[in-house]
């Protein structure tokens, strides 16, 4: 079993701090975009909210997963770490080397660029202060998480209640809007019946939406008593989400109606515009924004107690594996995944930063809730003070359906599936090239 590090992070996170870092990890764009996609690829509004209700309880059943390898061993590192000691020091250098450099840097970009999407539609700024203000939100977040966890944190909780109200007054502007028409909304389509490979591809936005539960695992060791915090945030995190997004697209359907919903670029501020003009739609461009710089901060944060974990390890330099003593921050692995980050806004547009994201992501997942079956086998006596319910079937549905869901993206796109693939790859060499010279360091 692992022990403390040495130089370890400090325990300051309480379950409020751990249950906003899941809310907040969850919840950033995706659900004030990605509903107009899922009711282009649905009947009615029915099936609609049948899918959300099935993506929040796949994702619980991962959820459940995360609490009890959190639990089992709560230090910073998340997934790297349960890899590390399940399958070696190899898949867990490929997994860190996807998310250094694909995962967590891109989709911090790309969220950023979103950002600064929204924040210069509610200030009136230009288009051409879209990418300056994604780098000034990055170096900001940056310079607040080198003050310590506690100041992030802080941060955090700020803008998770902001978007927690933003999504709040979506869902009272969408009821006012329906007038008591809801229930004609749900009514189920026969006439256009939905076909099964439709409603996988429906279920894949779906999932995506749902991601982002993980970044918590990635700071449990600043968790204050882990192995009761972190299942309860978990949960109670995750369990917040699914009400939000489920209700959220009700307020959809009421407000726009299934076919306005699927017609729209932007149902939130279509929605919004709706009653209340052109001032709702930069009030809902304020909310998005708060909502996505939210996002960044979790995704900074945790990337780089990844980051920090691996160069500790010798997988990369010593000096990015170092926490500083006073603030109990890894400044250096903060900066460089800031600058890699900033790297990655300059070079492309949102679409192309999220494909570059996607399989990475998701398997890391798999193999990550995979290290499960390995505990549970290896560890048989070890005392755990939280196990996940239903086992094997909860990780084994997840699993699955995350394969399914990567094995549905690499068809749809190959290009961008194959160039995620391409990178993990890029790691075996990076690897045996790394630990040779550092051999060759020591000698």
């Amino acid at each position: 079993m692992l022990t403390e590090p040495a130089n370890a992070y400090a325990r300051r996170l309480n379950t409020w701090d751990a249950a906003m870092i899941v809310i907040g990890g969850v919840i950033g764009a995706g659900i004030f975009r990605t509903p107009a996609t899922v009711a282009e690829r649905t009947s009615s509004g029915l099936p609609l909210l049948v899918l959300w209700v099935l993506g929040g309880l796949l994702t619980l059943a991962g959820v459940l997963c995360y609490a009890e390898l959190g639990s089992r061993r709560p230090y910073a590192g998340g997934i790297y770490l349960y890899l590390r000691e399940a399958f070696g020091m190899l898949p867990a250098f490929l997994f860190g080397w996807t998310m250094a450099l694909i995962n967590y840097p891109g989709s911090v970009a790309a969220v950023a660029t979103t950002f600064a999407d929204y924040f210069c539609r509610a200030i009136g700024l230009p288009d051409l202060w879209i990418k300056p203000s994604a780098v000034g939100a990055i170096v900001f977040i940056v310079g607040v998480n080198l003050f310590g966890i506690r100041a992030g944190a802080l941060m955090q909780n700020i803008f998770s209640v902001l978007k927690l109200a933003a999504i709040a007054l979506l869902v009272v502007v969408g009821l006012v809007l329906a007038h008591g028409q809801l229930g004609g909304l749900l009514a189920v389509d026969r006439t256009h019946a939905v076909s099964n490979g439709a409603f996988v591809g429906a279920l894949l936005p779906v999932l995506f939406t749902y991601g982002g539960f993980h970044y918590l695992n990635d700071l449990a060791g600043e968790v204050r008593n882990p192995q009761r915090t972190l299942p309860r945030a978990l949960a109670m995190g995750m369990v917040g989400v699914v009400l939000c997004y489920v209700l959220a697209n009700v307020a959809y359907l009421a407000g726009l109606g299934h076919a306005g919903l699927a017609a729209s670029q932007a149902p939130a501020a279509d929605l919004m515009s709706r009653l209340f003009g052109a001032s709702g739609a930069r009030l809902m461009a304020v909310g998005i924004a708060c909502s996505t710089f939210g996002y960044c901060s979790i995704a900074i944060a945790g990337g780089a107690r990844v980051i920090q974990t691996m160069s500790a390890d010798g997988l990369f330099f010593r000096a990015v594996g170092r926490i500083d003593p006073r603030t109990r921050a890894p400044h250096v692995a903060l900066v460089l995944l800031g600058a890699w980050t900033v790297v990655l806004v300059l070079w492309g547009n949102f679409g192309q930063l999220v494909d570059y994201t996607t399989v990475g992501e998701w398997l890391g997942h798999a193999f990550g809730i995979g290290t499960l079956f390995w505990y549970r086998w290896k560890f048989v006596d070890e005392p755990a003070p939280y196990r996940v319910p239903l086992f094997p079937l909860l990780p084994l549905v997840f699993v699955v359906t995350v394969l399914g869901v990567i094995a549905a993206t690499a068809i749809a796109n190959p290009g961008d599936a194959g160039m995620s693939l391409l990178i993990i790859a890029l790691g075996l060499p990076v690897y045996y090239g790394w630990r040779w010279w550092s051999r060759r360091r020591v000698a």
